[in-house]
C-alpha cells in the first residue's frame, strides 16, 4: 500500500486544513514529532529514493504542484548557480541536480528538519550536487541561473511578495525562474503582480488546478 499523506502535509492549505498545522512548515525547528516515510519518485528521465517527515512539506508523498514542476520541460541551465527555494525534502533539488549536473544547486528552506532531509537524500542517492542551506547562509554574491520552486504561499501575501523580490532580485541577466502555484490560492493574482515588477511572466502548463508560471526579466 502507498504511504498515507500525514495530516499536516499541505503547506498550501488546498485541503482546506488550519493555520496551525501549516505552520509547522515556517518553523525553523518543527516540534511535530518526527515519524520518517520514504518514497520512490520516478520521473520519464530520471527516478531516485526520497526520505520524508513529519513537520515538512508533503510527507510520503510528491504533491500535485511539486510533480507538474519536475515532470515539466522547464527551462534548466547546464551550469552556474541553480536555487530550489523552499526545497523541503528535496524533490525539486534533486531533479535539477541530476538533469544539470555541469552546476551547483541550492536547495534552501528555513525549516532545519527540511535541510537534513534534503542532504540526507541528495547522499543516498549519489547526488554531489545539491548545497542545502538556511536562506541567511547562502553568499550575497551568488547569482542563480535558474530557480525553481514551489513557493509556500500560505506565509502571506505580504511575506510571499518579499520573498519572491528578495530571490528574483539574485537571478542572472539572462536567468529564468519557474513556479508553480495554485490557482484558487492566488496564482492569476500573482503572475500580475510579477509582471508589475517587470517580469515577463507567462502561463506555461495548467493541471489538477495548479499554474506552471515562467518568468524572466524584462
Amino acid at each position: 500500500m502507498a504511504p498515507q499523506p500525514d495530516e499536516h502535509d499541505d503547506h498550501h492549505a488546498a485541503t482546506g486544513r488550519s493555520e496551525t498545522a501549516d505552520a509547522h512548515y515556517f518553523d525553523d525547528d518543527p516540534t511535530v514529532p518526527s515519524d520518517p516515510v520514504t518514497i520512490d519518485v520516478t520521473l520519464p528521465d530520471t527516478a531516485f529514493t526520497l526520505e520524508t517527515d513529519r513537520g515538512v512539506f508533503s510527507r510520503g508523498h510528491v504533491d500535485n504542484g511539486t510533480s507538474l514542476l519536475i515532470r515539466s520541460d522547464a527551462a534548466l541551465a547546464s551550469s552556474g548557480h541553480l536555487l530550489d527555494l523552499g526545497c523541503g525534502a528535496g524533490p525539486i533539488a534533486l531533479t535539477m541536480a541530476r538533469r544539470s549536473p555541469g552546476s551547483t544547486v541550492w536547495a534552501v528552506d528555513v525549516n532545519s528538519r527540511a535541510r537534513e532531509l534534503c542532504a540526507r537524500n541528495a547522499k543516498r542517492n549519489g547526488i554531489t550536487n545539491v548545497r542545502v542551506a538556511a536562506p541567511g547562509d547562502v553568499p550575497d554574491d551568488v547569482r542563480f541561473a535558474t530557480i525553481w520552486s514551489n513557493p509556500p504561499i500560505r506565509i502571506g501575501k505580504p511575506a510571499l511578495r518579499e520573498l519572491l523580490t528578495d530571490w528574483l532580485g539574485r537571478l542572472t541577466d539572462d536567468g529564468t525562474a519557474t513556479l508553480v502555484v495554485q490557482k484558487h490560492l492566488g496564482a492569476d493574482s500573482l503572475q500580475k503582480w510579477l509582471i508589475g515588477q517587470g517580469y515577463a511572466t507567462s502561463r506555461v502548463a495548467s493541471k489538477a488546478g495548479f499554474r506552471l508560471l515562467a518568468l524572466t526579466s524584462d
